[in-house]
């Protein structure tokens, strides 16, 4: 080969590689490159916890447009009017987006994708015409969680998920949202040849992987979650470990996390079968079931958010309470209530046995020392050293702190008694079905309205016959007077 094709092969080749280079650096520009979302983030940790990212935008993340005219373009897949709140997710006012809802820029789009807050803010109100009082947290009581993963998995199924239908609302709520015409002609390309058609395969893959939440191996349709209500362990065995689905349902109530500090020491235990020893390890887990990705930054803000929570105060009862009657039922909270809730009581933060406690056992059966080996390898595997889960099966139900138990409501480890008044019940007289998600508040009884019409109109039906849903056991103080029973709550209101 003589020197003038050697130096034209060679240009051409520089001219490839050149080309190639502009290419992935527009690409990587476009679609890849992580903007930290700290600079737009207030230092608040409050603020934080509601809307800061836990790094899941790249792999969970829906484009934050398309995010946004999902309830527009599906009404018909939606379980009433008004977007997402149609969920139940607290809406904070003023704010772009429900508490729970992160959005960080992956390339030069903005993607949503979910946190910690989702499930543990939670809202109350003194009337239906009153304020709302949002408390973070705490169990998110209204929250449908189960209903927005059936929502997006119906909308990626349905025919009219297709740029021909989604792009027209897209570009109008970007013209809204960015002025000067919206979105360039390029993003609009990208959106309607790759975010579009990609969402709606990542959609369809998360319905595949949901499926074992709606019926059990055989075909047996599985009872619903509701609002404040997941199937913690199941999601953590079917994500975390790749376990094969079984027949188990474990409906179980978001919890307050609050106060974190009181639930830590040697021999405690967290999570309501006492399957981890450790409130970094339950954050940790719970984040990476998000989707949040092994890193450095990951750990440390794991770390940050256990000490924050560890030190955030339980919300103080916020109504009058009666000192007289507060303190007739001290007494009574000592003899029946202090062994298994106060902090540093013989039992709290222990198992209760079964045997003893008398709830639904299904929870405790959603999981086993198999499944926590199995995860606990896995995590090791992504590099993450944390304390590991309990590897032997659950024998009982942990017995927490009653730190704000005013604001904890409905009651029990599925939260299936809705309210303290109706826990003090014997087992025949508690409600059998009742409606729960409704906020407003009932001071006599403590918990929330769920049985008035609003309640009824805006609640999801609980019915305690259904597999899971049992509302029996946990007898203590049952048998005594009406009269101690109100100086017992009143008591109660207190911690």
């Amino acid at each position: 080969m003589n020197a003038t094709p050697k130096r034209r092969w060679r240009l051409a080749a520089a001219i490839a590689v050149a080309l190639l280079s502009i290419v992935g650096i527009f690409t990587w520009w476009e679609l890849f490159r992580v903007v930290p979302q700290d600079h737009a983030m207030p230092r608040d940790p409050a603020i934080k916890f509601k809307y800061g990212s836990l790094g899941s935008e790249g792999d969970r993340g829906l484009p934050y447009l398309l995010w946004l005219v999902l309830p527009r373009v599906f009404p018909d897949l939606m379980p009433g009017p008004g977007g997402y709140k149609a969920f139940g997710v607290v809406w904070e006012e003023g704010q772009e987006m429900p508490v729970g809802f992160s959005k960080k820029t992956i390339g030069v789009f903005p993607r949503v994708t979910n946190n910690c807050a989702l499930c543990h803010a939670t809202t109350w109100r003194e009337s239906e015409d009153s304020p709302i009082h949002v408390q973070i947290a705490g169990g998110a009581h209204t929250t449908d969680v189960q209903g927005m993963i059936r929502f997006l998995s119906r909308a990626a199924q349905d025919p009219r998920f297709t740029a021909k239908t989604l792009m027209p609302e897209i570009e109008q709520v970007s013209s809204n949202a960015y002025g000067n015409g919206g979105l360039s002609w390029i993003d609009r390309q990208i959106y309607r040849y790759l975010l579009i058609p990609f969402t709606r395969m990542g959609l369809r893959e998360q319905q595949r992987l949901f499926a074992w939440m709606e019926h059990e191996p055989n075909g047996t349709k599985k009872p619903d979650w509701g609002p404040g209500r997941d199937d913690p362990m199941n999601l953590t065995k079917y994500f975390m470990t790749q376990l094969p689905v079984d027949a188990t349902v474990g409906q179980a109530d978001f919890p307050s996390i609050w106060n974190l500090k009181v639930r830590r020491g040697p021999g405690l235990l967290l999570n309501w079968s006492g399957d981890t020893p450790s409130t970094l390890a339950v954050l940790m887990d719970s984040a990476l079931g998000l989707g949040a990705p092994p890193q450095p930054w990951f750990i440390e803000r794991m770390h940050e958010l256990d000490a924050w929570l560890g030190e955030f105060p339980p919300p103080k009862y916020p109504f009058p309470i009666d000192p007289a009657l507060a303190a007739q039922g001290q007494p009574l909270y000592a003899q029946h209530c202090a062994e298994c809730h106060d902090v540093g009581g013989k039992f709290t933060n222990k198992i209760i046995p079964l045997a003893e406690i008398g709830t639904d056992r299904e929870r405790m059966l959603s999981w086993n020392g198999e499944a926590a080996k199995e995860a606990n390898r896995r995590v090791r595997e992504m590099g993450i050293d944390r304390p590991p889960m309990v590897e032997v099966n659950p024998t009982g139900y942990l017995s927490p702190p009653l730190d704000g138990i005013w604001l904890r409501a409905p009651y029990l480890h599925h939260g299936t008694v809705p309210t303290l008044w109706d826990l003090l019940q014997p087992e025949e007289k508690r409600p059998k079905q009742f409606h729960r998600g409704y906020d407003v508040f009932d001071p006599v009884k403590v918990g929330f309205e769920s049985d008035t019409p609003m309640a009824r109109r805006r609640g999801f039906l609980l019915d305690t016959t259904q597999r899971g849903n049992g509302n029996g056991g946990h007898t203590y103080a049952t048998e005594l007077p009406d009269s101690d029973k109100r100086a017992l709550v009143e008591y109660l209101k207190t911690l």
